[in-house]
């Protein structure tokens, strides 16, 4: 897809992945509705606009779809399904609210924005949806069982739909980054970028290349992972 003049929804634009994606999607031409609880910092661009949206409410996803419709255009070209939260913990210690949060934001909220931007794309015969998943989605870990399971439902979900819309001239590529430098979880970055972990800009990049793929070619998956390893 040239990406240029294409309308793209990014979720969880305030910081990380997400605002890197934004920013990514600017570069390249693209309008850029950006969805999340606080809008991103400093980032300001004639292309941008940011929308109030917390994914985890279906009313709001649909509100921010209608406010988006109206000021970019009746036309959704992207859907960067970024919003993401982490909870870790034992199984028999991690509350049950904890649990909902991570399945309401990191599953619900993605099949809201998925569901909200759907009509438009199957109207125009095209489209990408981006679902940001992790390696945790492929591999289990000790205490993150309730993230891995998360993830694991996002690579299942992206699965089914790449099968269901291709017909309709849609694409689906699930995203599954290992360690990234970001805020998430609640790590702060470092000043000096961790060499053992990836930055936000590399995970961009990777969806920047499964948009602009030849028409003739699908990225189904892509997982990343840190080069440079710890020993």
């Amino acid at each position: 897809m040239n990406l240029s003049g294409k309308v793209a929804i990014v979720t969880g634009v305030s910081s990380g992945i997400g605002r890197a994606t934004a920013e990514a999607l600017l570069a390249r031409g693209a309008a850029v509705a950006g969805w999340g609880r606080t809008a991103p910092e400093g980032l300001n661009h004639d292309r941008f606009q940011f929308f109030e949206c917390d994914v985890r409410d279906e009313h709001a996803v649909a509100e921010a779809l209608t406010n988006t419709l109206r000021e970019l255009g009746p036309e959704i070209h992207v859907l960067v399904n970024n919003a993401g939260v982490g909870k870790f913990g034992p199984v028999d210690g991690f509350k049950s609210e904890d649990w909902h949060v991570l399945f309401d934001t990191n599953v619900n909220g993605l099949f809201y924005c998925t569901r909200a931007v759907l009509p438009a794309m199957k109207k125009q015969h095209e489209g990408h949806l981006i679902n940001v998943a992790s390696l945790a989605g492929t591999a289990g870990t000790a205490n993150l069982a309730g993230y891995c399971a998360t993830k694991y439902a996002v690579r299942g979900f992206s699965d089914a739909l790449f099968k269901e819309v291709r017909p309709d001239g849609i694409r689906v590529t699930c995203v599954m980054p290992g360690s990234v430098e970001t805020n998430f979880g609640g790590m702060e970055p470092g000043q000096k970028p961790d060499p053992h972990k990836m930055q936000p800009e590399t995970i961009a990049a990777a969806i920047i290349h499964a948009l602009e793929a030849p028409e003739a070619t699908m990225i189904s998956e892509i997982q990343l992972r840190p080069a440079n390893v710890k020993k």
